[in-house]
């Protein structure tokens, strides 16, 4: 149990850091920014606790807030999706499976974990750009950013469970 925390806290400082120093930067033709953090709560397995899962999904939008300098937004959209997280999954999940079965491809299959991964982030990028706008004055933009950053961060999510799954 201690070095399942252990091993979630490192993750955890890894996506924090990852998003603060790297990916937070990086703007694609103004709209697109990787919000790869998502992933870390799209991780959660099976019957995980869902106070720990909105704990730690809340801690970890905080940061981001923090070090991204927008108040609350993160942790907002990220509580949310922790909060949806478990019992979306249970959608997607045999019930034969493991008590403790850890989404991923490889666990749910292509095209499940696509329908899993695509709807959470798409309303996580719903939710943030809402929040961040707070006005549909200039939907446009809203659009393009929520698109935006919805592939890109599709793009990074797939990338790193199909790495994952090889080794």
């Amino acid at each position: 149990m201690k070095a399942d925390i252990l091993k979630r806290a490192g993750i955890f400082v890894i996506f924090v850091l990852a998003q603060a120093i790297v990916l937070g930067r990086i703007h694609l033709f103004h709209y697109a920014t990787p919000l790869f953090y998502v992933y870390f709560v799209l991780g959660f397995e099976r019957n995980h606790p869902k106070w720990a899962i909105l704990l730690w999904s809340f801690f970890m939008g905080l940061l981001v807030d923090i070090f991204s300098n927008t108040p609350g937004l993160a942790a907002a959209s990220l509580t949310l999706i922790g909060a949806l997280q478990p019992y979306y999954l249970e959608l997607f999940v045999p019930r034969d499976s493991a008590e403790n079965m850890k989404p991923s491809i490889a666990t749910l299959g292509p095209s499940k974990y696509s329908t899993y991964a695509i709807t959470l982030t798409v309303l996580y990028c719903i939710v943030f750009y809402s929040l961040e706008f707070f006005n549909f004055f200039n939907w446009l933009q809203w659009l393009f950013c929520v698109v935006g950053s919805t592939v890109i961060t599709l793009i990074l999510i797939y990338t790193f469970e199909i790495f994952k799954s090889r080794q």
